[in-house]
C-alpha cells in the first residue's frame, strides 16, 4: 500500500509544477482534468504525510517515556490515532468510480400499486429535491408526468453540483447508490377501510454525459412532434411542441413534453438519451466486472426492492446493506445523509476486502 502511496506523491509533485506553469491553463480542458487530478491526490498525500508524522512522534515519545513514565500515556493516544490515520489512508487508496464527480439524471417511476404508487413517486421526488437543497446542489425538472391525483406516473430531474467539492461528494458519488425498486407500506390516500397496502415505485440514476463523452449520429435518430397532455388527457398545449426521440441502434425512446417550446424538449430529451446511452456503454464495458458497480433494478416489482418505507413503524429499511432506522418523517425531509453513507461505507468496505483477496 505504501509502495503506490509513495508513486501518488511523485505524481502530485508533478501535477503541482504543471499547474503553476501558466502555458498549460491556455488550454482549458487539459487544465480541468489536470486541477482534478490534483484535488483527487492531495487529501492522500496529506493524510499520509500526517501518518508519517505521527510515527516519528511515536519514537519520540517512547524514548521519552524510557525516562519519564507521564509519555506512555501520550504513546497511547499517538498510536490510536496513527491506526486511525492508517484506515483512512486505505480508504483513500481504494479505487474510485471514474463517474464520482459527474451530475446525474434521476428519474422515478410509479410501478405496481397504482395511483398510490404514482403518489409515493411524488414524495420520492421530493426527497431528492429536499436533499439536494441540503447539500447546496442545483436541480431542474426535465420532464414530468403527472397523476390525476397530483402524484407522478414518471419524472426525470437533472441534478447539478455547485462549484467544487471533496473527493466522494459528488453528485454520482452519492446518489448511485439510489437506483433500483423502492416500496412503501401504508394507508393510502385512496383506501377507505384503513388498510394497509403496500406498492413500489422505480428510481434510476445515470450519470449525465457531455455531448463530446457520447457520439449520436443524426442519421441514427427518429423524432417525433405531438401534443402534450396533462392528466386525464387533457390538453395542456395547442401545438406539437412534445419531442418523443428513438435512437435506432439501441432501442431506447426518450419523451419529453415539459416546456412549451419544441426545441426546450427536444434538448431536455437529448440529454437524457445521452446519459442512458453512457450508463449503457458503462454497464457493456463493466459487464465482466459487475461487482465494481452496483446494477440498478429497472423492473418496479414489490418482490425486488431495495429499500422499504414503513409509515405505521416510522421505519426506513436498506435490505442491502441491512441498515435500518426510525426517522422515516425526517428522511422524505431529505435527510439521507446517514443511508447514503451505509451504503458508501459498504461499498467500500467491499472493495478494501476484494484488493486484500486480489494481494
Amino acid at each position: 500500500m505504501f509502495e503506490a502511496v509513495e508513486e501518488l506523491i511523485g505524481e502530485h509533485a508533478d501535477l503541482e509544477k504543471q499547474l503553476a506553469d501558466p502555458a498549460v491553463h491556455a488550454d482549458q480542458a487539459n487544465a480541468r482534468k489536470l486541477n482534478k487530478r490534483y484535488a483527487e491526490l492531495t487529501p492522500i498525500v496529506a493524510t499520509y504525510r500526517s501518518w508519517r508524522q505521527t510515527g516519528d512522534d511515536i519514537g519520540t515519545a517512547r524514548e521519552l517515556a524510557l525516562d519519564d513514565p507521564d509519555f506512555a500515556a501520550e504513546v497511547k493516544d499517538l498510536e490510536k490515532q496513527r491506526a486511525e490515520l492508517t484506515e483512512r489512508l486505505r480508504l483513500l487508496l481504494v479505487p474510485r468510480d471514474p463517474s464520482d464527480d459527474k451530475d446525474v439524471i434521476l428519474e422515478v417511476k410509479a410501478g405496481e400499486g397504482g395511483e398510490e404508487s404514482a403518489l409515493f413517486a411524488g414524495d420520492l421526488l421530493r426527497m431528492y429535491l429536499r436533499y439536494a437543497e441540503r447539500v447546496g446542489w442545483k436541480t431542474e425538472i426535465l420532464d414530468a408526468n403527472e397523476s390525476d391525483l397530483g402524484g407522478y406516473k414518471d419524472v426525470q430531474v437533472a441534478v447539478k453540483a455547485r462549484g467544487s467539492h471533496e473527493p466522494g461528494q459528488g453528485v454520482w458519488a452519492r446518489l448511485k447508490y439510489e437506483g433500483g425498486v423502492h416500496r412503501v407500506q401504508r394507508v393510502p390516500a385512496t383506501e377507505s377501510q384503513g388498510r394497509i397496502h403496500t406498492s413500489a415505485a422505480g428510481v434510476l440514476v445515470t450519470p449525465e454525459a457531455e455531448e463530446v463523452e457520447v457520439e449520436i449520429n443524426p442519421n441514427d435518430l427518429r423524432i417525433d412532434v405531438y401534443r402534450s397532455s396533462g392528466p386525464g388527457g387533457q390538453s395542456v398545449n395547442t401545438t406539437d411542441s412534445a419531442v418523443r426521440i428513438t435512437h435506432l441502434p439501441s432501442g431506447l425512446v426518450v419523451s419529453c413534453q415539459n416546456e412549451k417550446s419544441q426545441l426546450q424538449n427536444k434538448e431536455s430529451a437529448m440529454r437524457i438519451l445521452r446519459s442512458r446511452l453512457l450508463a449503457a456503454a458503462q454497464e457493456e464495458a463493466e459487464r465482466e466486472a459487475s461487482d465494481a458497480r452496483r446494477s440498478q433494478v429497472r423492473t418496479v416489482d414489490r418482490s425486488e426492492r431495495i429499500r422499504t418505507y414503513n409509515f405505521p413503524e416510522n421505519r426506513i429499511s436498506d435490505h442491502r446493506v441491512g441498515f435500518k432506522a426510525y426517522n422515516l418523517d425526517q428522511v422524505l425531509d431529505g435527510d439521507l445523509d446517514a443511508m447514503i453513507q451505509a451504503c458508501v461505507d459498504a461499498d467500500s468496505a467491499a472493495k478494501l476486502a476484494a484488493a486484500g483477496d486480489a494481494a
